[in-house]
């Protein structure tokens, strides 16, 4: 496996798979390539035998410079439990790390409990939201109305 920083023309490659790697939810228009282009230096694809089989979309925060955020993350699911995305998330956390971060944050739908169980593991802790649904805390409106959310932050 190979990890690379990505590059615009992976933009297509990767936004053609997001509803199948996310089993069929319209995922394709939370990560337009404005993130790509703007943010190679901290967002990364990682490749086996040249295909694409995960990517992680990054930045430090330029309000706040000690601060990276995790803008979007995927695995292709027939590659999961074979720590690609430990793989990208440890790469990640070192390059914002070599560039001053002392923290990363990122949110998750609550629905969407593998990211939950993902980022627990991964050392994230959840912020308390107002309210919480079987003991996880949400974050009512977050992203809009309706749009709830988990807020996740770690320290590096």
């Amino acid at each position: 496996m190979k990890i690379r920083n990505i590059q615009d023309d992976d933009f297509l490659r990767i936004s053609t798979n997001l509803n199948t790697w996310w089993g069929g939810r319209d995922m394709v228009d939370m990560l337009p390539s404005l993130f790509i282009h703007h943010f190679k230096d901290t967002s990364f694809i990682i490749e086996e035998k040249g295909a694409t089989i995960g990517f992680v979309i990054g930045f430090i925060s330029p309000s706040h410079p000690q601060q990276a955020y995790i803008h979007f993350v995927g695995v292709n699911p027939r590659i999961r439990q074979k720590s690609v995305g430990r793989r990208l998330y440890e790469h990640f956390f070192q390059t914002v790390k070599n560039q001053g971060c002392k923290e990363v944050s990122c949110v998750t739908s609550p629905v969407n409990t593998t990211s939950i169980n993902f980022h627990t593991k991964m050392g994230f802790s959840m912020k308390d939201g107002d309210m919480s649904t079987n003991g996880i805390p949400i974050h009512q409106n977050y992203d809009g109305m309706g749009q709830d959310r988990v807020v996740f932050n770690r320290l590096l």
